[in-house]
C-alpha cells in the first residue's frame, strides 16, 4: 500500500481521536495526523475522519457547534471536491449539521445512553467505505451513544434508499431487520448513510472499537482497508 496521510479533527470533547489513530496507525504506509478544530489546514490528508466523542460537550445539540469550527470550511470544500470523508458516531453527527449528509440525529427512542455491541448489515458493499465487504454481510460492531436515532423526512429516506445511499442498517445476529435490533428507534434502522455523491460516510456504530481480535471483533477492520485501497488505488 502506498503511504496514506490521515486526517483525524480533534474538537473539544473528542474522546475516540486515539482510539482512531491506533486503530488507522496499524495499517502499513498509513500516517495518522491529528487535526486541531481551530486551525484552517488539513495539512495534506488524502482522507478526513471526524471521530467520535462529545465535541463541544453536545451543548444544544450534538456536532452543531462543532460544525462552527474553522477547520470544518476545510473539511466540507474537502468533501465537496469529491475527497473521502468519514464521521463516525460524534463525527456521524457533525457531518450532519454541516449539511454534508441528509437528515438529522435525535435522541434514542429510550432516552438512554446505549453502550453495547450492536449488528449491522451491510446493505451497500459498492462504496469506497464497503468493498471489502461481503453484500448483506452481518458485522458485530460497538455503539455509544445517547441520540444516535436516525431521522429524515418521508422524500429523504425514499432519496436515500433509491440512491443506495444507506449502507448499514441494524438487525439481529442473522441479519433480520427487526424491531428489536433497532435499539435506538433509527427510520428504516439506518445505522449509517453516504452523500450523493458517495465520498462521504456517516455511521454510529464505532469500527475503530472493532479493529482487533483483542476487542472481540475485527469487523470493522475492512472499513479503513476499503478506505485506503480507495485513496491508493491499489
Amino acid at each position: 500500500m502506498a503511504d496514506v496521510t490521515l486526517g483525524i479533527v480533534v474538537f473539544p470533547g473528542s474522546n475516540c481521536d486515539h482510539d482512531t489513530e491506533y486503530a488507522v496507525a496499524s495499517f502499513p504506509g498509513v500516517k495518522p495526523l491529528m487535526l486541531w478544530h481551530n486551525d484552517h489546514d488539513l495539512k495534506g490528508s488524502d482522507a478526513i475522519i471526524l471521530p467520535g466523542g462529545f465535541s463541544y460537550g453536545d451543548y444544544l445539540r450534538c456536532g452543531s457547534i462543532a460544525r462552527f469550527s474553522p477547520l470544518m470550511r476545510e473539511v466540507v470544500e474537502f468533501a465537496r471536491k469529491g475527497r473521502p470523508v468519514l464521521g463516525i458516531c460524534n463525527g456521524f453527527q457533525v457531518l450532519v449539521e454541516s449539511g454534508l449528509l441528509e437528515g438529522a440525529l435525535i435522541r434514542n427512542t429510550g432516552k438512554k445512553f446505549i453502550c453495547r455491541q450492536s449488528n449491522i448489515k451491510v446493505v451497500n458493499n459498492k462504496t469506497i467505505f464497503t468493498d471489502a465487504y461481503s453484500q448483506d454481510e452481518v458485522l458485530s460492531i460497538p455503539v455509544a451513544h445517547g441520540e444516535g436515532n436516525y431521522y429524515a423526512s418521508a422524500e429523504t429516506i425514499e432519496s436515500l434508499e433509491s440512491n443506495g445511499q444507506v449502507v448499514f442498517r441494524y438487525t439481529d445476529a442473522d441479519g433480520g431487520e427487526t424491531v428489536e435490533a433497532n435499539f435506538n428507534g433509527s427510520l428504516g434502522n439506518i445505522a449509517g448513510i453516504t452523500n450523493r455523491q458517495g465520498n462521504v460516510l456517516g455511521l454510529m456504530p464505532h469500527p475503530e472499537r472493532a479493529s482487533e481480535r483483542l476487542l472481540g471483533s475485527e469487523d470493522g477492520r475492512r472499513l479503513f482497508e476499503s478506505l485506503f485501497r480507495h485513496v491508493t488505488g491499489s
